[in-house]
Formats: structure tokens, C-alpha cells, sequence
């Protein structure tokens, strides 16, 4: 199985995250000569205008992952095949030692789980048996006796099952035996053929022969005619008697009830502490559709193989997948001021200060010698003209505007028309509420012990904006009560005329920006003219303010 690697942008996911993920996916898969397969995946749902781009250029929208904590599917679980609850409990047995297990998974016919059985099950099965019935009413098929016994069918039909009657041993005087023998009864009888003439006469359903690979023909004859299965074994009439609950099936013994199972994409943490609770060594896997698929152990959680991730377009924990810490990071591709991330080891990490993550892999595909493809340039254009605004934000650069110009040729796009259909697509806030509004471009930042998320919402048109301003601030108070944050902010962009209100709730907010901003103090909202930014013109003064 080829090993697969993520790239993933950060939470909320804009059109630069998706596109450079794209983009770089496809690049990687281009130069890579060892086998490994990269895709391209999103961590959230996909904003309007990111959606547009995608459809656009006929691009396939990247599965979506919350999580790229280790799970079931990470490990090399045991692919131990299962067992029908009509294998008889010597056989069952043989399999353990076979297989080296304690535990066995028992299916039906589609392929669904029915129970598990445990070496302990059978142990309890051996030893607490006082019924001579049981062995009927656990319907016992005739030739799981047959092989229990290593024996030989004479004459019956091996697929039927012994449904009423006890088990008997035909040891009384053949005067008495008549008496000790019921109709339907199984009898265990020596090589004697009187003996088992009295046995079929008195109604026996089966009868077994000990110490016996033949039977005289008059007594096949009599067995025929009473419609009675008889079994030949070299076995004495002890070992029979022993062994002969053996035959049982499985399924008269197996756990149905309360089965801890796991499903492939549980996770390895969840599934550890539901380990803890319970006395199981082994425990069934099941896919989505419940349907066994193997079994996982303790030791097996040992040998985990961590998801390998690319990040692309942040280097914040905060912003980052969650289970990123149970994760192998082998780079970061990202345009964003150092944060928080610590790796184990040493990794490939680009940061360059541009305008979009999208240039750089742009100049990624030059310095390789890779062709880039029409739809690849098409959304590595669409992204570079989202994170930079159509070249207003001052966090554009000459090589973000080229690279820009460059992409659109190679796509057969014009740049003003891309732009102005992308910001339509992504100032279309009708059927939203104000959290998909707010959500669609959220980041979480920290300073010392301060906490605080920022969003972005931007429109060519003011007036839409205006529209949703009362919804988001309403909303924004939600989230501030319901997450460990000090603050939380919201720039509303006006991308035509540059200029962005700022919406704030948490404590000291107002004083927050009013500091950073050198602005009086306000009780509603901030106008920051010229900033459209929030990575270079929102972010760096706030974190000036709250470091002093």
C-alpha cells in the first residue's frame, strides 16, 4: 500500500490555503519518484468564492479533515479471518493455537460481526457442563460430532442437527438398556453389535460406535430403517464421552451482547482509554457499514504509523488541523509570521514574505522545471488575487503581481474579469447565517496569556456589508462565550474602496485597537481606512500593543 501524505491548509479555509494545497499536490505527485501519493485536502468547508474557483476550473473540491490524529487505519491491524457460529468448539479451539490468538471473531453470511469467542469462553464450556440435553439444545450439527470424534458418517445425512434428546452411554445390561434409552436421545455405545441393535430399536437419533471403524451390515440395515445417524470412531468410550461436548458450535458460547468494537476511523488516543476499561487482549474492527475487517490489540497501538501532513499557508497551532501534534510534519510552505508550531525534527520549511502562498509555489514549479498545467495556473492565479486583494493589500508584491499576470496567460484568463466574478462569489451572503459568514475566514492568535480570534469578511459592496453588520456582531458575542478567547474581532472590507470596519467584543477590545491604532477609544466599531489587510496592517499593531 503506497504511503500517502496531506497537505492541508489552515481552519477555515480561504481560497489561498485550498488552491496552494492544490496546486502543491499536484506538484509534488509531479516530481516524486518513491512511490508516495500526495493529496490535496481542506480543513473546513469551502467559503463561496473559494467554491467558484474550484468549479471554475474544474478542479475536484479536496476532502475535508478535521483531524489528522493517528487512527485505526494507521496501524497494521490484524486481518485474522473470522469464523462461522456453526464451527464446533474443538475446532474453534485448534484455530487459536493456530493462529496464535485468544479471540475469535464470529460473522454470518453478509459479513456482518455476530459475536466474538475467547479461549476462556471455551474453558467455561468444558468445565460447566451438568446437562447431558445441552448438547441438543445447542442444535449440534452431525458433523461437527463427526469431526470432533475424527470419525466416519455410515449412514445419515451429516447437515442435520441433533435437536432433541440427551446424550447417553449404552453401558447398563441389555436387559436395563431399553430402559435407559429414550427416543431421540444420542447414544454412545462399545463395538457390540447386540448393544446397538437395542439402541436404534429403542429410538435413538444417533448412534456412535467406540472402538469401531466398521459396523455389521444389519445393523447399517436397522439404522436405515429407523431413520438413525450412525457414526463410526476408534475413539474408547471414555474419550467419546469427553470430548463429545466439544462439538458444540460457537455460537451456543460466543459473546453477543456488549461487544466493544471499533470502527477504522476511530481514533488511536479514543481507543486506548476504551482499552483501560475493559479485560479484552483483542477486539473487533468494523468498517462504516459494520462489517468486520479485522482485529486490534494493545500491543498492536504500539506500532502506529503517524499521518504524514504538508501545512501549507499558516505555521499557527492555533489555525492549524487539530491532531497535529500526533502527526508527522515533513514541511510548511507559508507566507505568515513564525508561530507557534514545534516539530520533533528537522523539516523542509519555506516562508517567504510575499502576498500569497500561491506565488510561492508558482516559483516552486519554475525551480523544478515543471510545467504548470491551464486549470493548476487557474487557481494558483484566483489565489493569489484573493489574498492580495486584486493587488490593493499592501501585503502584495511586485512578484505576487507578476507571478499573477503570468498564471492568467497560462490559463487564458483576464485578470480584472477573474477578480471581479471571484469578490461577486464571495460577497453573495444570501441564505447564510451570520456563523457561516463569520467562520468562512477565522483565525485564532495569541500573545503571552492574550487569546484572540479575528475574521474576515469582504465585499465589493458596501452596502452588503452594512446589511450583515448587525448579524455578525450579535454572532461574535456568541463565540467570544463560548471559547476560551479574551477577544474577538471582525474586519468588514470594503475591497473597492479599501478601507475596513473593525467589529470587537471581549474585554478591553475597544482599548485593544484604540491602543494599536492610536485612535480614541469606541464603543461600536473602528473605521481603518487603508487597511485591508489583516495579516500586515491588523495583526502586527495589535501584537505591538499587547507586547508593551
Amino acid at each position: 500500500m503506497p504511503n500517502t501524505v496531506y497537505i492541508i491548509g489552515h481552519k477555515n479555509p480561504d481560497s489561498d490555503s485550498v488552491c496552494a494545497a492544490v496546486a502543491y499536490a499536484y506538484l509534488k505527485n509531479a516530481t516524486s519518484n518513491n512511490g508516495t501519493i500526495y493529496e490535496a485536502k481542506k480543513a473546513g468547508q469551502l467559503n463561496e468564492e473559494t467554491r467558484y474557483v474550484l468549479e471554475r476550473f474544474n478542479i475536484q473540491e479536496p476532502e475535508t479533515v478535521m483531524d489528522v490524529g493517528a487512527q485505526l487505519t494507521d496501524i497494521e491491524y490484524r486481518r485474522l479471518e473470522p469464523v462461522d457460529g456453526h464451527i464446533s468448539l474443538k475446532k474453534a479451539w485448534e484455530l487459536m493455537l493456530e493462529r496464535d490468538v485468544a479471540t475469535l471473531p464470529v460473522v454470518g453470511k453478509t459479513g456482518k460481526l455476530e459475536g466474538v469467542i475467547v479461549n476462556g469462553d471455551i474453558a467455561y464450556s468444558y468445565m460447566d457442563i451438568y446437562d447431558n440435553s445441552i448438547l441438543s439444545r445447542a442444535r449440534t450439527q452431525y458433523s461437527n460430532i463427526i469431526g470432533t470424534l475424527n470419525g466416519n458418517l455410515v449412514t445419515g445425512n451429516p447437515h442435520a442437527y441433533f435437536v432433541k434428546g440427551q446424550v447417553v452411554i449404552a453401558s447398563s445390561n441389555r436387559e436395563d438398556l431399553m430402559d435407559d434409552i429414550n427416543v431421540d436421545d444420542l447414544a454412545i455405545v462399545g463395538n457390540i453389535t447386540a448393544r446397538q441393535a437395542i439402541c436404534i430399536e429403542a429410538g435413538c437419533s444417533c448412534l456412535v460406535v467406540c472402538g469401531a471403524s466398521h459396523v455389521e451390515p444389519e445393523i447399517i440395515r436397522l439404522a436405515e430403517e429407523h431413520q438413525c445417524v450412525l457414526i463410526t470412531t476408534e475413539y474408547d468410550t471414555f474419550t467419546v464421552a469427553r470430548l463429545i461436548h466439544q462439538s458444540m458450535p460457537i455460537r451456543q458460547f460466543m459473546q453477543k451482547d456488549d461487544i466493544v468494537s471499533f470502527e477504522l476511523d476511530d481514533y488511536v488516543d479514543d481507543v486506548r482509554e476504551i482499552m483501560k476499561s475493559v479485560r479484552h487482549r483483542d477486539f473487533p474492527i468494523l468498517d462504516e457499514n459494520r462489517h468486520y475487517v479485522g482485529m486490534v490489540s494493545r500491543r498492536l497501538l504500539l506500532n502506529m504509523q503517524k499521518k504524514q501532513v504538508i501545512l501549507v499557508d499558516h505555521n499557527e497551532k492555533s489555525q492549524a488541523v487539530d491532531g497535529l501534534d500526533q502527526a508527522e510534519v515533513l514541511e510548511i510552505i507559508d507566507h505568515h509570521r513564525l508561530g507557534s508550531l514545534e516539530t520533533v525534527s528537522p523539516i523542509y520549511f519555506r516562508n517567504q514574505p510575499v502576498g500569497s502562498t500561491a506565488t510561492i509555489v508558482s516559483m516552486m514549479y519554475e525551480e523544478k522545471g515543471v510545467e504548470i498545467p491551464k486549470h493548476i495556473a487557474g487557481v494558483l492565479c484566483s489565489a493569489i488575487i484573493s489574498d492580495t486583494l486584486m493587488f490593493r493589500s499592501p501585503t502584495c508584491t511586485p512578484v505576487d503581481e507578476a507571478k499573477a499576470r503570468m498564471l492568467a496567460d497560462i490559463a487564458g484568463v483576464d485578470v480584472v474579469e477573474l477578480a471581479t466574478s471571484m469578490f461577486e462569489a464571495g460577497s453573495d451572503f444570501k441564505d447564510k447565517t451570520p456563523d457561516q459568514i463569520f467562520h468562512q475566514d477565522y483565525k485564532i492568535f495569541n500573545s503571552g496569556d492574550i487569546n484572540f480570534g479575528v475574521a474576515q469578511v469582504s465585499s465589493i459592496s458596501k452596502g452588503q456589508l452594512n446589511s450583515i453588520k448587525d448579524g455578525i456582531k450579535a454572532h461574535m458575542s456568541t463565540v467570544k462565550e463560548t471559547s476560551d478567547l479574551n477577544a474577538v474581532f471582525c474586519m468588514l472590507t470594503d475591497i473597492l474602496n479599501e478601507t475596513t470596519e473593525l467589529l470587537f467584543v471581549g474585554d478591553d477590545a475597544d482599548k485593544i485597537i484604540a491602543d494599536a491604532f492610536r485612535l480614541p477609544v469606541s464603543e461600536d466599531s473602528y473605521i481603518l481606512e487603508g487597511v485591508v489587510s489583516r495579516k500586515k496592517q491588523l495583526i502586527p499593531p495589535i501584537m505591538e500593543s499587547l507586547q508593551e
